[in-house]
């Protein structure tokens, strides 16, 4: 993979594309939770929906997905497929996320456009101010 670089031309936005699609390959929680699980080892699909609590298409079509990164990919075994990573610096990446998650506090969950808290959560001001004026 390129490294990022600080270049002020205009193939700087090109050379930071495949830093994005790994940020979006990580961006979604069930492939998030598909990593954190192989982190600990091997697994079957039927054995990742079970442990994840989650259908057999998609944890399939979210193995797919990382596969396609090149972050995790499977061996045979009888009928099965069992699925393993294939990059162990990943989770040295995903480690350092959680750091900087535990620095910025609630910064990243309430931003506007990424966060997943709720309008409540992001502006209680205006929520109670809303409240307030229908009493």
């Amino acid at each position: 993979m390129p490294m990022i670089t600080t270049r002020p031309d205009a193939t700087r936005r090109a050379s930071l594309a495949p830093a994005a699609a790994l940020f979006r390959s990580l961006g979604d929680p069930t492939r998030l939770a598909l990593l954190r699980r192989l982190a600990g080892g091997e697994a079957r699909v039927v054995d990742l929906c079970t442990e994840l609590g989650l259908g057999q298409s998609t944890v399939s079509t979210h193995l797919a997905c990382l596969r396609d990164c090149g972050l995790v990919d499977y061996r045979p075994q009888g009928r099965a497929s069992v699925y393993y990573l294939t990059r162990p610096e990943l989770m040295d990446l995903l480690l350092v996320a959680e750091a900087l998650l535990a620095t910025t506090g609630d910064a990243v969950e309430l931003c506007p456009r990424y966060g997943t808290a709720s309008a409540e959560e992001r502006l209680p001001h205006l929520v109670t101010r809303e409240e307030d004026r229908s009493r």
